[in-house]
């Protein structure tokens, strides 16, 4: 399982002029024999052809043992597996990362480069946050952890309800008795599941929380959260705790993520324009977008799901510049030329805790430069004239 330990490291990871960083996205086809030989032969083309290119800049050396290996790896992978997979590698560093992915990948791609490629990573993992799914009534509670496609159930909780006696008691006092004792016990139930998801999310067990249960129950199990893991309830749907499957439940975890995270994206488009038109927390255009990144002032990076920009990368600090200089202007450094900025503020963001997020088909969005940033405070304070789009 990928950890955001491992995503940062990734991010950090930096080669020498010796080095070479190979970033390697496997998407796999229908399971038919035309396209297990079609992808296998895509594999071949993109690993030759990432070795003509480094021989071209003198790395055949360093790539090929990795490159060798991937394409060994991949033959079976093209027949057994049906979901992707990400490998990143540096022989040189003796680093070798496999990771299995949704198969949410636009397509099997192969870079080789000084830094690894994070971009098509990042995009499948910011659609796929840890989603813990809760299953309750009146006694009993299932946990479910939903990632990356991988459903896992934790230890449940039972706590039996209290046994009622045969007589209501003299005028019905022992059964009032009885019933408020049993409502006691169930509150106490929900307290005890709602302590256990605080203790959760206090070890960082998961992002966002879903509920199960009955209509009936959700209030009074809604009332007993606390603030802080209610900031992360997606939503509730109904369910049975005993008889639910785990297919009923990652069919229940899946629809609510893909609901919350449509309207999560359009709410803070919506909100990063208007943030920007008056010049308070919000700015778009690639030049506004960098400064306010290296400044620290991102909160989250919004940016078209087909972005691209040119820019310029010093090659002794790492600072991006939209505008196209020979020279660092932060330490004077030598720069060279990025054809697509995109990855380098991936890993930015990544190193940064920057919330990253995806923007698909929206017209207004695109009519600002197709990326944007909602900041947590303006460095240079709010009353300045209104910010435009690079």
């Amino acid at each position: 399982m990928i950890t955001r330990e491992d995503i940062r490291a990734l991010a950090e990871f930096k080669g020498g002029d010796t080095d070479c960083a190979i970033s390697f996205y496997f998407q796999p086809s229908r399971p038919s024999n035309k396209s297990h030989r079609d992808q296998s032969i895509l594999t071949k083309d993109l690993v030759h052809q990432a070795l003509r290119e480094a021989e071209k800049d003198g790395r055949h050396g360093c790539a090929r043992d990795d490159l060798q290996k991937i394409l060994e790896a991949a033959g079976d992978w093209v027949a057994h597996r049906s979901q992707a997979k990400a490998v990143f590698a540096c022989g040189s560093r003796k680093i070798w990362r496999e990771f299995d992915l949704p198969p949410q990948l636009a397509k099997t791609q192969l870079f080789v480069n000084r830094r690894f490629r994070l971009k098509e990573l990042a995009e499948v993992l910011g659609a796929q946050p840890r989603l813990r799914l809760v299953l309750l009534d009146r006694h009993r509670a299932r946990f479910f952890d939903l990632h990356l496609d991988e459903l896992k159930e934790g230890e449940s909780l039972f706590r039996p309800l209290p046994r009622r006696g045969r007589g209501d008691g003299f005028a019905g006092v022992d059964a009032g008795h009885a019933e408020r004792s049993v409502n006691d016990e169930v509150l106490h139930h929900f307290k005890n599941v709602a302590d256990s998801l605080k203790q959760g999310l206090e070890r960082g067990a998961f992002d966002q929380l879903a509920v199960g249960s009955h209509d009936n129950h959700y209030s009074d199990f809604e009332a007993q959260l606390h603030p802080y893991v209610k900031k992360r309830l997606l939503g509730h749907f109904a369910a049975e705790v005993g008889g639910a499957t785990e297919q009923q439940v990652r069919q229940q975890g899946d629809r609510i993520l893909k609901d919350s995270l449509a309207q999560h994206r359009q709410a803070q488009v919506k909100e990063v324009l208007s943030q920007a038109k008056s010049n308070r927390r919000g700015v778009t255009g690639l030049r506004r977008v960098l400064r306010s990144l290296e400044m620290g002032e991102v909160q989250v990076l919004l940016m078209a799901d087909d972005y691209t920009g040119h820019a310029v990368e010093c090659s002794n600090c790492g600072h991006l510049d939209a505008h196209m200089v020979r020279f660092c202007s932060v330490c004077g450094s030598a720069t060279r030329e990025l054809e697509d900025v995109c990855d380098a503020i991936v890993r930015g963001a990544i190193r940064r805790d920057v919330e990253l997020m995806y923007v698909r088909e929206d017209p207004e969005f695109d009519h600002v430069g197709g990326i944007a940033a909602l900041l947590r405070f303006r460095a240079d304070g709010k009353n300045k004239k209104a910010a435009v789009a690079s």
